[in-house]
């Protein structure tokens, strides 16, 4: 193995502001601590998480990395004391505590899992986040089943599609929502059994309508306000809601009594600031029960566009726009 340097490079955004503050800056490279690995990284994910820490909106959970970047793919320079799963050499990604946009950085190895056989780098680099993310939320709090109904908000977005590829790979009937044609035609092509254009369809309608007024068992949602009230109105008898995020306003007014009538469920879940061993249980589900899918070539990210480190302020600029159709990535070291 190379020595490691003392000095790396890594994307400072300062206090916080618009994308034209994330900038190149030079730092230590942190050390392995016991049960840590550290990890040289080649590709970081950039998420929605990322633009809101860098805007300021969302700090890190306390003892976190201070620096952007959840989900990495990286090759392992050192292992701290008490991990024997890892060794210096292996080819991993992760779901980091913080601090992907960097050169190295370290991740406890219970949130370390090995690149899928046939995957590329960039493409392992592409799964931490969002695939910790679907499974916790669609399969576990949604208890989404083979036979039901999920409409999915958000649909090409790099959550949007994992979880229609995960939804039918679990057996159900999917619906989503977009914004224009392109983005429709590439949630058809990774699944989904109707794309409803919120901009020229009212999805609420056009649900009742695809169900017969039945509804629809699950709903994963990253939008919000007004959506709350409609997505209510939309589930079924002992539906699930799942909020995951709020692109509109969190405090809404809504008729409770909708969730008592039907019976339903509203959960939702954050992923950062989860204790380490519950970070741990989820990449055991996820080795267990999606990556042998990903090996078969099943269930793949798919990358919109790929940036350079010190580009990382453009692929934040993407990111706002809401224009780009699935994942968008950082090259840091490459393969």
């Amino acid at each position: 193995m190379p020595d490691i340097p003392s000095v790396m490079r890594f994307i400072d955004h300062g206090a916080g502001g618009p994308p034209s503050v994330l900038v190149i800056e030079d730092g230590p490279v942190p050390a392995a601590g016991d049960g840590e690995v550290l990890i040289q990284v080649a590709y970081a994910g950039v998420n929605r998480p990322d633009v809101l820490q860098r805007s300021g909106s969302y700090p890190p959970p306390q003892g976190a990395s201070p620096y952007l970047g959840l989900e990495v793919s990286a090759e392992i320079v050192a292992v701290g004391g008490g991990v024997s799963r890892f060794r210096p050499g292996d080819r991993v990604c992760a779901l980091t505590n913080g601090g992907g946009y960097a050169e190295y950085v370290n991740v406890p190895a219970g949130q370390v899992l090995p690149v899928p056989t046939g995957l590329t780098m960039l493409q392992a680099a592409a799964l931490p986040e969002t695939y910790f993310t679907v499974w916790a939320n669609l399969i576990e709090r949604g208890r989404l089943q083979a036979g039901e109904t999920v409409l999915i908000h958000g649909g090409s977005s790099g959550i949007g599609l994992t979880a229609i590829q995960m939804a039918k790979a679990w057996g159900a009937t999917v619906y989503t929502t977009v914004g224009n044609a392109e983005k429709a035609k590439a949630c058809r092509e990774h699944g989904a059994d109707a794309v409803i254009n919120y901009r020229e369809q009212d999805f609420e309608a056009e649900v009742q309508r695809l169900t017969a007024n039945r509804g629809v068992d699950v709903i994963l949602d990253m939008v919000g306000g007004d959506y709350i009230a409609r997505n209510l109105r939309l589930l079924a008898l002992e539906g699930r809601l799942v909020q995951i995020a709020y692109l509109q306003p969190s405090k809404v007014e809504v008729d409770w009594v909708t969730l008592m009538v039907k019976r339903l469920t509203f959960t939702g879940s954050t992923l950062r600031a989860r204790p380490p061993e519950d970070k741990a249980r989820l990449a055991s589900e996820l080795q267990t029960n999606i990556w042998p899918r990903l090996e078969k070539g099943q269930l793949l990210p798919h990358i919109h566009e790929v940036f350079g480190l010190p580009e990382a302020a453009k692929a934040h600029e993407l990111m706002e726009s809401s224009t780009h159709i699935g994942k968008i990535m950082l090259e840091v070291a490459g393969e």
